[in-house]
């Protein structure tokens, strides 16, 4: 069971996440592909996903990364930092410069926990255990290609679900406050006496110490809330949020692996990401690319007059123009 112990000055500090984590989402889905316990209403989005990688031929590095996200047991705290909270470039950033000491104690704890099963460590996962800097660039780079072919493409289906969780526990919030919000989360946790426990969690105990809990809303988690292992690092609490068959089911669409063969992976993305409208910063933190790079994409598709914008303030906000519409649905 994880136990988690609040002090006043914790309930005071607790928050819920404004949107999904790029890099939680990144690696329980790189777990998905193997296949969860009661994750049946997944199985076309892992057909079309395993589709997706095995065009772009990720080979061994996508071997690693597989190996680090393992579907059961340990993996490692340095894939997940805090700074993914602001978008996944700074997420990947900030683990493209995870100090050595940091995963040397990682690695030999996913190397432990491997050495259980009987599997050992790669080679590859052996040059990050010994803090080789090109290890690391080519890992952060499979994360993005990752990324751009397993989860941006589905960006709309996954804000959706994760915005109607919000709106229920901001309901539950305006109503009791944080334990309102907290109690709200029943049966996957339990608030009582200031202490938040998870009932099937492996054994584990974060004394929050006044630096408050980070609750972070998931679409990829699918059985119960989960947190990092280490308790010295910023706490957080990922959660499953429920999921519509018909959404899933929207996430089988051939259509956006055909858009995206015809102006490319990034501008089909940027440009379903522009949907019913939204500013360059918001484009970027749905597609998961910078907002200089929203920019620069956004100005194509306006050339190419599938996208019009205009000036409010000092954003620029974004909207489909109606042949950018029929392209988005009739491909």
């Amino acid at each position: 069971m994880l136990r988690i112990f609040f002090t006043a000055e914790d309930i005071a500090r607790t928050r819920l996440a404004t949107a999904p984590d790029p890099l939680w989402e990144l690696v329980l889905s790189v777990q998905m592909l193997r296949g969860q316990r009661g994750d049946l209403l997944f199985s076309g989005w892992r057909r079309q996903t395993a589709t997706a990688l095995r065009h772009r031929n990720l080979g061994g590095d996508l071997r690693l990364l597989m190996q680090l996200c393992p579907e059961i047991g340990y993996f490692p705290d340095f894939l997940n930092p805090a700074e993914a909270m602001r978008g996944l470039d700074h997420g990947l950033e900030a683990v493209r410069r995870t100090p050595k000491e940091v995963l040397r104690r990682d690695m030999t704890f996913l190397a432990e926990s491997k050495k259980r099963q009987g599997e050992p460590l790669s080679a590859r996962a052996a040059d990050l255990a010994r803090g080789d800097q090109a290890a690391l660039d080519t890992l952060t780079r499979t994360m993005n290609d990752y990324y751009q072919l397993a989860i941006s493409p589905h960006h709309r289906v996954i804000e959706q679900a994760v915005g109607q969780d919000r709106n229920t526990r901001l309901l539950a919030f305006t109503e009791g406050g944080v334990e309102g919000l907290l109690r709200s989360m029943r049966p996957m946790l339990r608030w009582e006496a200031g202490e938040l426990s998870v009932p099937r969690h492996r054994d584990q105990e974060i004394h929050l110490g006044g630096r408050g809990l980070t609750l972070i809303p998931s679409f990829f988690c699918v059985n119960q809330p989960m947190t990092m292992f280490d308790p010295d690092l910023p706490p957080v609490l990922i959660y499953p949020v429920p999921r519509s068959a018909e959404g899933l089911a929207f996430l089988d669409g051939r259509r956006r692996t055909a858009l995206a063969s015809l102006i490319g992976q990034t501008r089909a993305a940027m440009l379903e990401a522009v949907g019913d409208g939204g500013t360059t910063t918001e484009l970027a933190r749905r597609v998961g690319v910078s907002p200089a790079s929203a920019s620069e994409q956004a100005a194509v598709l306006r050339a190419a007059h599938l996208v019009r914008s205009r000036r409010e303030g000092n954003r620029m906000v974004h909207e489909l123009t109606s042949l950018g519409r029929s392209l988005l649905s009739g491909v």
